[in-house]
């Protein structure tokens, strides 16, 4: 009876502990990257209303987005290599490095003339792309990863229009400058972020049990990535397909939301619109994922990441369908499309990769593969915005974004489709295993 009670006794313990350390674990993961979106996103809070690029077509807006985009995309290709194999000890501080590069960029971007803003913000861009994957490297690799991801994910979806609605207001109740609000809302959540940072780097390495769970998370050197690209090869062009038009859709609703919403006959007289909508998306996103926690089983587990973002892209599509015939107003369907994209775009930051190391037990890191991905989905961002632009210029941005809804929504469901199939086959039931240049060519 003693020991039953003492076995009792220490699994009450270990959940209350594992309990708490998840809570702390979301709290500050949450907190550090919703603090580094107001360093990113402000900006774009304001439309730069009739302003081109040196007499070019290009709205200057379009060129600080694109600039920003460039930035942060080249972030990203540095990261691959760069985040995945930073170690422990070089994170906060690699941290706290970035956020204080990209601040300073801002207060380039409040003074200098409009080349040398696009300059600015391009240098903006360039450290932040790096700080996804260095607060990923805290969280990947636990039994509750689908729990601390989702929290994570939550962040930047509130982030973005929660800081879009502070540079509003600090231009309109404040008479803040346009080009001076990014960099005072820097300013207001630095304290914020390098607190946050700090107690995430406080945070406990895995336990034994997340390792047996989730498979050890190792650095890898550059045959070990390459190795592991070959070996994925087919499954990861289907993914990168996805990845590259859901990357640009998600961004351009995000970018533009303030002229789509405009047409959509919210005005600035709609307060905190951004905010309320995003809101919405961010209970869908994190409730829809953290149920895929309960789910034990790995392959399971993929499978079910595949539901959600294959489900995602049906939303859009639906949504769409519905608006067209009246049947909801243009706030749901923001909302709805907002839902499916960011159903469809966070699990490849967060829980597709970890469940698919998980599930075929190959060694590594999700926070390499992530960067793969950002870094070909952000290439599509810019991409998109330039054809708007130069292609379909006599376009409303509101237009433009419904019929990029549709399409990204068809493309969506037939890529996550097949490379679910893919990577099906690779499930492995047994312990971990190094993949190598030989195993990938052979497979």
């Amino acid at each position: 009876m003693l020991n039953v009670e003492n076995d009792i006794d220490e699994s009450e313990s270990s959940f209350k502990e594992t309990f708490l350390i998840t809570a702390f674990a979301i709290a500050v993961a949450f907190s550090t990257y919703f603090c580094m979106y107001a360093f990113r996103k402000p900006f774009s809070a304001a439309s730069y209303e009739d302003m081109k690029f040196l007499g070019t077509n290009f709205d200057l807006k379009t060129i600080f987005v694109v600039s920003q985009i460039v930035g942060y995309t080249l972030s990203k290709i540095i990261g691959i290599k760069v985040v995945s194999e930073v170690s422990r000890k070089q994170r906060f501080g690699m941290l706290v490095g970035l956020i204080f590069v990209a601040q300073m960029a801002l207060l380039g971007f409040a003074f200098l003339p409009p080349w040398g803003k696009v300059i600015s913000i391009f240098f903006n861009g360039l450290p932040l792309g790096m700080v996804w994957g260095l607060v990923v490297w805290y969280l990947e690799g636990r039994k509750t990863s689908e729990m601390l991801l989702a929290g994570l994910s939550c962040s930047f979806i509130v982030a973005s229009g929660v800081v879009k609605d502070i540079g509003r207001w600090l231009m309109s109740a404040h008479d803040v400058d346009q080009f001076w609000m990014p960099f005072v809302t820097g300013c207001m959540f630095l304290p914020p972020f390098l607190l946050s940072a700090y107690l995430l780097n406080r945070l406990p390495e895995p336990t034994a049990a997340d390792k047996q769970s989730r498979m050890v998370r190792s650095t890898m050197n550059g045959k070990e990535r390459w190795a592991f690209v070959i070996k994925f090869l087919p499954g990861m062009v289907m993914l990168m397909i996805a990845y590259f038009f859901l990357t640009a859709y998600r961004d351009f609703r995000d970018n533009f939301g303030v002229e789509i919403f405009d047409q959509l006959g919210y005005g600035e007289s709609e307060t905190a619109i951004f905010t309320r909508s995003e809101l919405w998306v961010a209970f869908g996103v994190v409730g829809t994922l953290a149920v895929l926690n309960l789910i034990r089983d790995n392959r399971l587990g993929l499978i079910g990441a595949f539901v959600v973002m294959t489900g995602g892209c049906l939303l859009m599509g639906a949504g769409t369908m519905w608006y067209d015939a009246g049947a909801i107003t243009g706030l749901q369907w923001m909302i709805m499309c907002g839902l499916g994209s960011y159903l469809a775009y966070v699990p490849y930051g967060s829980v597709l990769f970890d469940r698919l190391i998980a599930s075929t037990r190959v060694m590594g890191t999700a926070v390499f593969v992530i960067y793969i991905a950002d870094s070909i989905g952000y290439v599509g961002s810019i991409s998109v915005m330039a054809i708007k632009d130069q292609i379909a210029g006599d376009m409303t941005r509101l237009e433009f974004f419904r019929q990029l809804t549709y399409g990204m929504s068809g493309l969506g469901v037939v890529m996550l489709v097949l490379s679910l199939i893919y990577f099906l086959k690779f499930h492995n039931h047994g312990s971990a295993v190094a993949v190598t240049q030989q195993d990938s060519l052979s497979s």
